[in-house]
């Protein structure tokens, strides 16, 4: 069983550009694809699609985005709040990544949404992730 699914989902992004995939799969959730919409809309990653498989088990790709000189989109990616310790913030404590050069990825009670969004609507919520 495991404990901290977006986790690893966050780990199986960071592998994946470390030795240059082009896309890597994970097992899928709605809180993974909201995250990966998010990712994907910022222009993190290339995009991805949910597919069913085998025993009503559904399957996540992702496709990963690199520069010009084949570097990975994603210098590094890191989760926040973790299973064990929640990290909730209000809408003007939400951190800014690098100094606004990243983003936090944030669960608020109107979805999943970028820090700049959840800024701009004033919303607080979970900081699930930082990316940069």
């Amino acid at each position: 069983m495991m404990t901290d699914p977006i986790g690893d989902m966050l780990t199986r992004i960071r592998n994946a550009g470390a030795v240059r995939h082009a896309a890597t799969t994970c097992p899928s959730s709605k809180l993974k694809l909201a995250v990966a919409k998010v990712l994907s809309d910022e222009g993190f990653i290339g995009g991805f699609r949910s597919e069913d498989g085998e025993s009503n088990k559904t399957t996540l790709h992702l496709t990963l985005r690199y520069t010009d000189e084949g570097r990975h989109m994603i210098d590094e990616i890191h989760r926040v709040s973790k299973p064990g310790r929640r990290i909730y913030v209000g809408a003007d404590e939400i951190p800014k990544v690098r100094n606004g050069l990243g983003m936090s990825v944030v669960s608020t009670s109107k979805g999943v949404m970028c820090d700049r969004d959840a800024r701009a609507q004033k919303l607080g919520g979970e900081v699930i992730c930082e990316v940069w």
